[in-house]
């Protein structure tokens, strides 16, 4: 098979969504390699975030000034004039985006849908992009011939909301980054928890630290309990809301907020953390839950929504507005040494099924039935 890829996260974006379709890339073209894999880049970068191979990963770029110029409407409609002459079979938007033209060209399309979370929570997102959103997902969704949903609850929310067919849509978990994978030397833990001045033990958070994500609430819950907190990521004003928390109830000595980690150096944290929690309100996944399994750390989560999906059977749940709740479980993981482990054991063997080759094989099938 010839398939097309709508590239830009893979070659601009470092996180989410383009480690999500660099994954995917280099599952397919590891463990299916006999496909041919072409990645239609809208525009040259100086970053190397991926590299392909040009013995079956081809890397486009628009054809003609004109193209190059206005390559938003290259990725839009021109780019189907490059898949007719690279004799594309299949064309697959990795991010909720399909150019027009395909079917009229008998190019058959997939678009995967990660979260319609701007239509379950509009309040977060200003109407012009509420708008914009939904008629670029709508559009795709009702022109594609197959929709990959990243969760059941993506699945759902896609034929609640955009009133599509649910045996239009296939179900495939994400996996993650393969250094979240490894296991870290005594030599490599003890210099980044140097580097970042971390506690012996500590409570874990991961991700842009947004209203969405909830962290406030785990700050609440360890108030009283005899452990730190380590929030990791991105800063937005929410931040300023934990920070002024912290202040008045003098937890400065228990609460670090970092960022700037390499992907290796966040993966040690994992490895390095107690306990992993993350009260996130809504996700289209949750990736960090998958990462935190791979870490062999005990996670406490959102017992609503996807999360079940993403922790499996063995991890805890909390209703992400409960901070009694909470600081119930947290103390009573740090309690128990031997609790953690079992754990953390079992949630590394559910994990295993986000695996490289079990996701290749999955999106391998869906384009041959296509």
């Amino acid at each position: 098979m010839r398939i097309g890829f709508e590239s830009k996260r893979i070659f601009h974006n470092k996180t989410g969504l383009g480690n999500y379709a660099r994954g995917i890339v280099s599952g397919l073209s590891y463990y299916f390699p006999n496909n041919a894999y072409y990645l239609y880049n809208p525009k040259i970068t100086n970053k190397t975030l991926f590299n392909v191979n040009n013995t079956n990963v081809f890397e486009c770029f628009p054809k003609g000034s004109f193209s190059k110029i206005f390559y938003n409407y290259w990725r839009q409609k021109g780019v189907v004039k490059d898949l007719i002459e690279d004799k594309i079979n299949i064309y697959h938007g990795l991010s909720g985006e399909l150019p027009l033209g395909l079917k009229k060209n008998n190019i058959k399309s997939i678009v995967t849908i990660h979260d319609l979370i701007f239509m379950r929570y509009p309040n977060l997102y200003s109407l012009f992009d509420r708008k914009i959103h939904y008629l670029k997902f709508k559009k795709a969704a009702t022109n594609a011939d197959k929709i990959i949903a990243i969760s059941e609850q993506t699945k759902k929310d896609i034929v609640q909301f955009l009133k599509i067919n649910p045996d239009k849509i296939t179900v495939i978990y994400q996996s993650c980054q393969d250094v979240f994978k490894q296991t870290y030397t005594i030599e490599e833990k003890e210099k980044v928890a140097f580097k970042f001045k971390l506690p012996e033990q500590f409570i874990l958070n991961v991700g842009t630290i947004e209203t969405r994500k909830n962290a406030l609430l785990i700050v609440k819950a360890i108030k009283n309990c005899e452990t730190k907190l380590v929030l990791i990521g991105k800063k937005t004003k929410y931040a300023d809301e934990i920070e002024e928390y912290v202040l008045q109830n003098k937890l400065n000595d228990k609460v670090r907020i970092i960022n700037g980690l390499s992907s290796v150096e966040l993966a040690i944290v994992y490895q390095l953390a107690t306990i992993f929690v993350y009260p996130s309100i809504f996700e289209g996944f949750g990736i960090p839950v998958i990462e935190a399994l791979y870490s062999k750390v005990p996670v406490i989560t959102n017992k609503y929504g996807v999360f079940p999906e993403a922790g499996g059977p063995n991890s805890i749940y909390i209703d992400p507005e409960n901070v009694t709740e909470l600081e119930q479980q947290i103390n009573f993981l740090l309690a128990s040494p031997a609790l953690r482990k079992e754990i953390a054991d079992s949630g590394f063997n559910f994990v295993q099924r986000f695996n490289d080759d079990n996701i290749a094989k999955q999106y391998n099938n869906v384009y041959i039935n296509l």
